[in-house]
């Protein structure tokens, strides 16, 4: 035998030690060993007499002794075979593996130098040399890309993309027929799942993304395609972390924005749970039932629920036990679902790619699109999970001024390195990712159908709103409180949509419209926390929940100042119910200390083009002269207002005209800018223009000013035994609202000059500081000293030692500076009147 050769050449070259190396196995098996890969083992000859020996033969129980050897050769002869059979098929793969090469570099050749074929012939050749690898090829393990048909799919392509190039638009050309017609993509989708060989479901995803996206013509509406794209879609998304993940997005965000050109074509995806053509047996094997799919036409679940209107639709039940599960009974929506699947990628590319492509499926206007949308999936609970989770990843503990000073944070655009956000403040990361994704809900409300984003809007006040923030603000911990209400001040200041705004708005304020009374201003537990935290006994909880309200009532929504003010002055029962003639007479003419504004360029009539407010800028609310006042014209009114407020504080407590640059004319000049910006974000309120009349009111109920204004004019009342930072703060609050074009709001914290009812207070008489002359009389040197907390509060000053009465002399420049502002504001407001209205001649 050929062995008996070699083991003579072999023992020829090492005679010396007798020992050459045969392949494991024996002489059996010789003629079917590959030589070149097997191991070898070793064994020796003695005189080459055929006697052999080893010396792993004298281990007991080896398989070499040879009581072993003549006892086991069945055994032997068996594994002898079984190897053999490996190696001849270890043997044809490497060689079909060589061929396929060669034949691709053959056929790129052949193509390279043979004429151009027809396109509609290249196409169909293309397309059967894929099939024919099916039917030809055995081995299905080995992956597409050693295989053709990567590069027939391509040329598919390119001629599709030719053809269409080649006619003029909307004609559809043979090559695109031959695909509808023999429908190519459903064998692709049935390919793809299999995924054979290896990496087909990869090739398919790419084919379908890139057909999409060139051709222009529509093809969604062809049955035979969009019936593909249908059950391809179902495929995306159902393993996390998938090798096809980024052809899965690809392949998804493309059909969205093909439904985003073309909304009415979202039907086709509104698949009718009751008619799906794949059920799976209880063993998990998946049936295609031939009978349902027979009557498919394309027709939309819609329409053919309109035909049958006898059946009924089953209510649907989201469910979050599996990513890819959508348990209801009536209608799946596979597009939404996958994408959902994909939020839940470890790629955060593929994380924001889907919510990319869930912001185009939620905006298109269809409603039967948008109820199936929020009512059987799992959006909603996607939102509202994430953002719990986030939120609850925060430390409890953070310093409110990094939580409003970090910076403004856009979804899927966050960039971050932990080090260094460590480095800046603890949490900040947290902090940042719960901000995207707020805002992402944001923008998805915003972006989406009405009726959806009303539904998503309440799922978010509901599960997180209600279920979360409520017990963070009920709580007794002030740090809690405090860390609490900074992230409640840093999402009403980063929630623009009106949907979500108007449930954020509801959570904290309630949606009662009836006038307030002390009975019922703690109907609402929340709000009434939130109100009283406002003069709390800590300054910096009462700082930051009044940064809130100014943040709230800032906001473009009519209810936040019918809740906090509107509701409680409807009425005006804040005036004296009494005839004109039983009413103690006003003091005619202006304060004897008033000052002379008559010279005063900034009160004088040529106001500059850019200083005046035209008549569309503001509603004409600013209350014109009620029948109740009796003043000769409307200069005498505004001036008389005006100086009222700049002489409310008497000048021994003045210290503003020591230093320059705090005149009354800066704040004019935010004042005119600020009206403007006010009078833009209520153009559109119901508001009414005139101040309801005297006739039509109940003045004999009692008046109330409300909760909120009760605690602000509580706290003004205390301005000059507050701590500087609170008088600014409630002072802020106090000027935002006067600003506000509605009658009765200015009638009641602007005119000083009402006769109000008894028992009742406006904020012209909460300011009036009865002792203020009887106080500062008592402090030594009071107006020098004055004069130095002025400077050092501007920074003109450096710090130096204490001085006595701090807290006095800092709300005496608070006062003036608030009077200042409030005259500044209503001189404004009614000069905006009279470039509106004819009944002012200013």
């Amino acid at each position: 035998m050929a062995m008996n050769g070699r083991l003579t050449a072999a023992a020829q070259g090492f005679k010396g030690a007798n020992q050459i190396y045969v392949p494991q196995g024996g002489r059996q098996a010789v003629d079917s060993i590959d030589f070149h890969q097997q191991p070898w083992i070793p064994y020796c000859y003695e005189g080459f007499c055929g006697k052999r020996y080893s010396p792993l033969a004298d281990m007991p129980g080896s398989l070499y002794e040879t009581s072993n050897l003549d006892r086991g050769g069945n055994n032997r002869k068996k594994k002898i075979e079984e190897f053999s059979r490996s190696s001849r098929e270890k043997l044809v793969q490497s060689k079909n593996k060589m061929f396929s090469k060669f034949t691709s570099i053959l056929q790129h050749a052949v193509e390279a130098l043979a004429p151009s074929l027809p396109l509609q012939e290249d196409f169909v050749y293309h397309w059967k040399a894929i099939t024919h690898y099916y039917i030809e090829t055995s081995d299905d393990k080995a992956p597409v890309t050693d295989t053709n048909i990567p590069s027939h799919l391509e040329q598919m392509l390119d001629i599709l993309t030719q053809e269409e190039e080649e006619r003029e638009s909307g004609e559809t050309g043979p090559c695109m027929e031959y695909l509808l017609h023999h429908k190519i993509l459903e064998t692709l989708y049935t390919l793809g799942k299999a995924d054979c060989p290896p990496g087909m479901k990869q090739q398919v995803l790419t084919f379908y993304t890139k057909l999409l996206a060139h051709i222009r013509q529509p093809l969604l509406p062809h049955i035979n395609v969009h019936r593909p794209v249908q059950k391809l879609i179902r495929l995306c998304g159902e393993v996390l972390a998938a090798p096809t993940e980024n052809e899965e997005i690809q392949f998804l965000c493309i059909v969205c924005s093909k439904l985003k050109q073309d909304p009415y074509l979202v039907d086709f995806f509104l698949e009718n749970k009751s008619k799906r053509p794949d059920t799976k047996t209880p063993g998990g094997t998946e049936l295609v039932k031939d009978n349902v799919l027979a009557p498919d036409t394309g027709q939309s679940w819609t329409e053919e629920q309109a035909e049958r209107p006898e059946q009924p639709q089953a209510a649907a039940a989201a469910s979050t036990s599996t990513p890819s599960s959508n348990h209801n009974n009536g209608n799946n929506y596979n597009l939404v679902t996958s994408l959902l699947n994909l939020t839940k990628s470890p790629d955060g590319r593929i994380v924001v790619k889907a919510c990319e492509g869930l912001m185009l499926l939620v905006s298109l206007p269809e409603p039967a699109a948008a109820k199936c949308l929020t009512e059987n999936t799992e959006l909603c609970e996607l939102l509202t999970d994430r953002l719990v989770s986030f939120y609850k990843a925060l430390p409890q503990s953070m310093d409110p001024l990094d939580i409003e000073t970090v910076e403004s944070v856009n979804w899927g655009l966050d960039v971050y390195n932990l080090k260094e956000d460590a480095a800046v403040f603890t949490g900040k990361r947290a902090l940042i990712s719960f901000l995207s994704w707020l805002d992402y809900c944001d923008q998805l409300i915003k972006e989406a159908q009405k009726s959806a984003a009303a539904v998503m809007a309440k799922a978010v006040r509901e599960k997180f709103f209600v279920s979360v923030m409520e017990p963070q603000l009920m709580q007794t911990s002030e740090v809690g409180i405090l860390t609490s209400t900074a992230l409640l001040n840093r999402i009403i200041r980063q929630v623009t949509s009106e949907a979500l705004m108007q449930e954020m708005i509801y959570f904290l304020l309630g949606e009662e419209r009836e006038p307030e009374t002390q009975a019922t201003m703690a109907q609402n537990p929340l709000r009434h926390r939130l109100i009283e935290h406002c003069d709390h006994l800590s300054d910096e909880i009462s700082i930051m929940t009044l940064r809130l309200f100014e943040q709230l009532i800032q906001k473009p929504n009519q209810h936040i100042l019918h809740s906090l003010l509107l509701r409680s002055l409807e009425e005006r029962n804040y005036l004296e119910n009494k005839p004109q003639e039983e009413r103690e007479p006003l003091e005619n003419g202006q304060p004897h200390d008033a000052v002379d504004l008559e010279e005063d360029p900034l009160f004088g009539d040529d106001l500059s083009p850019d200083s005046r407010l035209s008549g569309s800028d503001w509603l004409s609310s600013s209350p014109p002269q009620s029948p109740d006042h009796s003043k000769c014209d409307g200069k005498t009114e505004v001036h008389k207002i005006v100086n009222s407020f700049l002489c409310l504080v008497p000048d021994e407590a003045k210290s503003s005209y020591h230093v320059e640059g705090t005149g009354y004319d800066t704040y004019l000049r935010d004042a005119h800018r600020q009206f403007r910006d006010y009078c833009g974000v209520c153009q559109r309120w119901d508001w009414r223009g005139n101040p309801k009349p005297l006739e039509k009111c109940n003045l004999d109920s009692p008046f109330f000013e409300g909760h909120f204004l009760k605690v602000l004019f509580d706290r003004m009342g205390r301005i000059l035994d507050q701590p500087y930072d609170v008088n600014l703060q409630v002072t802020a609050v106090l000027s935002k609202l006067s600003m506000f074009p509605h009658p009765h709001l200015h009638e009641y914290l602007l005119d000083p000059y009402i006769n109000l009812a008894p028992g009742c207070r406006s904020l012209f008489s909460v300011i009036v500081v009865g002792d203020l002359m009887l106080r500062i009389q008592r402090i030594p040197d009071f107006t020098p000293k004055l004069l130095l907390v002025r400077k050092r509060l501007l920074g003109l000053e450096p710090e130096g030692i204490n001085i006595d009465h701090m807290t006095l002399l800092e709300g005496v420049i608070v006062l003036e500076e608030f009077c200042k502002e409030l005259a500044a504001i209503a001189f404004v407001k009614y000069h905006a009147a009279a470039a509106s209205s004819p009944i002012f001649n200013i």
